[in-house]
């Protein structure tokens, strides 16, 4: 069972994001919570606090707790938001354009289920 939780509009270029948002792809949920702890950007403190929603959202649907080794990070999104398009003077009498970028991210977390086939 995988459980979704989404980051919308949130004040951080989607480029910058996306530097943190590749360290976890893939990962299992433990060692993806140790890595954006000890990440050094803003946009590693919006993440943790999405992939803690998510394991949450797991273990609500799923009616039980993780301890965090059967989970992991199956895909992890991170698309353009709106922009808020301001101005800036600039010189003889101009204005330059400064377009603030903000950004959505989707995040699904996944159990790792191991089969075991009989013969």
């Amino acid at each position: 069972m995988e459980a979704i939780a989404k980051l919308n509009n949130c004040p951080t270029s989607p480029r910058k994001m996306r530097l943190v948002v590749d360290l976890i792809r893939g990962e299992r949920v433990e060692k993806a919570l140790s890595v954006l702890k000890f990440t050094n950007k803003e946009a590693a403190i919006r993440v943790e606090k999405l992939l803690l929603s998510a394991i949450n959202n797991w273990e609500a649907k799923n009616g039980k707790t993780s301890d965090g080794s059967e989970l992991f990070v199956k895909t992890i999104m991170v698309d353009g938001g709106r922009q808020l398009k301001r101005l800036r003077p600039a010189p003889q009498g101009r204005g330059y354009r400064i377009r603030k970028r903000s950004n959505h991210v989707t995040l699904i977390v996944d159990s790792k289920i191991t089969e075991t086939t009989q013969n």
